[in-house]
Formats: structure tokens, sequence, C-alpha cells
């Protein structure tokens, strides 16, 4: 089973030096990603030294990535921001995506019954990405956020989806990650984090209980493709001052479980 990583393709990330590679692009996209550690304004210096290009070529670059629209200028710091232009991007993948497509009605129905907040992400690298979020009661505005990303490790999506792996291959993601203590109760360790997928094997899902976020329950099955490898996930996420953990993985483990079965076919 090949590997999709953070770029998107399967294998490895295509490096500077290789020959079919556009310098000039590869460094345009240096300074974008530059952006996405959730830094909201970087000046030139700031660019530079996240991307390792020098200024005169950062200044070029983020001067014509303006013009464009990918990236907007504060006129009073002269420090920049992602544009607008981006969100053309983001809808244009999500709108033409044949899985979130799929995946959207059956999401809505699932969001009525549980009351819950629902989420769809997709498995990118040692990450699940997260590409449609319907939110519940209350949420903070980070977690109502399509593209946040949340390593496969540590949730109740990620442990579905590396469920559908071997162990082998499974292992060898989590021992790729790094691994933070995100809560008092994040796992990190390989072993511990092996059991919780081998667990997610025998039930057919994924549950976690406030290793991402504190405080939060999260229960979510793996959606597969024709050949049974995971491609994405679906979770269904509540409060601990809600739920008993028991009484929430008993009353969703079914309905998310039907849903992602219901996705992959």
């Amino acid at each position: 089973m090949s590997t999709v990583c953070s770029d998107g393709r399967t294998g490895g990330r295509v490096g500077a030096d290789n020959p079919l590679n556009v310098k000039s692009i590869h460094k345009a996209f240096l300074v974008l990603e530059a952006f996405r550690g959730g830094d909201r304004h970087l000046s030139l210096g700031e660019l530079a030294a996240a991307t390792g290009l020098d200024k005169s070529a950062v200044q070029r670059f983020t001067h014509t990535l303006r013009a464009m629209g990918y990236l907007e200028q504060d006129p009073a710091t002269r420090r920049y921001a992602l544009g607008r232009r981006v969100l053309d991007l983001a809808y244009g993948y999500l709108r033409n995506h044949p899985l979130v497509e799929r995946a959207a009605p059956i999401l809505a129905d699932l969001r009525r019954t549980t009351r819950e907040r629902v989420d769809l992400s997709l498995l990118d690298g040692t990450d699940a990405l997260y590409v449609f979020r319907m939110q519940s009661k209350r949420e903070t505005f980070a977690a109502a956020l399509i593209g946040r990303r949340v390593p496969l490790f540590c949730s109740a999506g990620g442990r579905a989806m590396l469920a559908c792996m071997t162990d082998e291959e499974a292992r060898g993601l989590v021992e790729r990650s790094e691994r933070p203590a995100f809560t008092a109760d994040t796992r990190t360790d390989p072993v511990r984090i092996m059991a919780e997928v081998r667990r997610a094997r025998r039930q057919g899902y994924g549950f976690q209980v406030g290793e991402w976020r504190p405080a939060e329950l999260v229960v979510a099955a793996a959606i597969v493709d024709r050949g049974g490898a995971p491609v994405g996930a679906v979770h269904i996420a509540a409060s601990v001052g809600e739920w008993k953990p028991e009484e929430f993985e008993r009353r969703m483990a079914p309905l998310v479980k039907g849903a992602a079965q219901s996705i992959s076919e």
C-alpha cells in the first residue's frame, strides 16, 4: 500500500533538485507555505528566515503573489498575509472532490440524527486533514475551520484509518510522526498507540477521550477505497460535560460506522 505524503502525492516530497521541478514555482510555494503555521502576518525578513530564500528573492515573490491576489499586505505595517484568492483554490478542490460530494448528504443526515459535531477528514501523510465540518451547539473558532490537521496517532479518525493498514504500515506512520503530548491524556508511546489501533481494528471504529483537545470525545470510522485502503474518516465529536464516555461510544459508534460504510460504497 502506498502512502500519500504531505504534498498530496504518492511517495516522497519532490525536492528542489528534481530535474522536473520548476525552481521558481517551488520557491513561490515555499513563501505561501510559510503561513501554514498559523502566523497571520509576516515581514519580508520573517519570510526569508522561514523559507531559506534571500530577502531580495522573497521581495520579488511577494510582489508577484500580491499582484495575483494570493497575498495581501497591511498598508501600515507592510507585513504580508494570505490573500482571498487562496480560498478560490480551496473551494475548487472541495467542490470537485468526489468523496466530499458523496459524503455531504450523508454527513448532513448524521448531524441531524446526532445533534453533535460531524467531520470528514482525508488521510494525508501522518495527519488527518479536515475538509468538511458541521458544527454542534458551541465550538471554538479553530474547531470549526476546514484545513485543520490532526496527527493520526492521537485522533479517533487517525486510529481508524491506521487500523485499515497492516501493523507494519501503521507502526511505520506512528514512528515517523512527531508525537507531542497535546493534553495530559495524549498517548505518545508507539506501543500504547498501536494497542489502540488494534482495538479500532477489532471494533471497526476509533475512540478517544481528551487526547487532542481536553474534554472532547470523538468516535470515528474509516472510509476505504475499493481495495480496502483507508482514504478518510467520518468523526462525531462531543463534550465530556454532556456525555459519559461509555454512553457516547455505545450510541455513536454504530452511527459513525454506518455513515463511513455508506460513503465507502
